[in-house]
């Protein structure tokens, strides 16, 4: 197995760091836990995927930087990210910060799905492109489908803490197409690259 580059090492112990920060002083620790833990167990797994599957810092870093925003939303179990108290011309009724999450997961996934169709699956530049594009979307179902499920074991107060809903029934439809908008915003971006269609790490 080829080492793994320097700058993705640096942001896997960025991520690493990130997890106990994330953990300290949390609003609803059991919730945090549940969105944290994930992270702690997958790191090594990634780490080792780096390396059998080399893939270019660009994608690295988007996945990074994704993590780290998730993280960053865990401390506060998404929906009491104070925001409003940082930023009050942004405050609201309704905390938005779960939605920006998911708008940006939709943006920065295109980034490494569109070079993993690409690179190891042998398909076209447009056909990377729509899987990736479909592969969102698909993947924002899923992970509704898993919060659903999810809060069927939990207390009524943690499951509403965790699915971050806040009395929208429509909750996961609307988060699902902010996914689907980040990756379409995206494409222009992503189609003009050229690091994604060759093998530069």
């Amino acid at each position: 197995m080829p080492p793994l580059p320097r700058a993705q090492a640096a942001m896997l112990a960025v991520v690493a760091l990130g997890v106990p920060l994330s953990a300290w002083g949390a609003l609803y620790p059991g919730n945090t836990w549940l969105q944290v833990g994930p992270v702690a167990i997958g790191l090594p797994f990634v780490w080792r995927a780096l390396r059998l599957r080399p893939v270019s810092n660009a994608s690295a870093a988007c996945m990074t930087a994704f993590v780290l925003l998730h993280l960053f939303a865990a401390r506060w179990s998404y929906s009491f990210v104070p925001y409003g108290e940082w930023l009050p011309a942004l405050a609201s009724d309704r905390n938005h910060f779960d939605r920006l999450v998911h708008f940006a997961f939709g943006a920065l996934a295109m980034v490494p799905l569109v070079e993993a169709g690409a690179r190891y699956w042998g398909l076209s530049d447009r056909m990377a492109l729509v899987f990736a594009v479909t592969a969102v979307l698909a993947l924002g179902g899923l992970y509704e489908i898993f919060e659903w499920s999810l809060t069927l074991a939990l207390a009524p107060e943690a499951a509403g803490a965790y699915n971050g809903e806040q009395g929208d029934m429509f909750d996961a439809q609307k988060d699902m197409a902010l996914a689907g908008l980040g990756a379409v915003l995206a494409l222009p971006w992503v189609r003009g690259a050229a690091w994604w269609k060759g093998t530069e790490r």
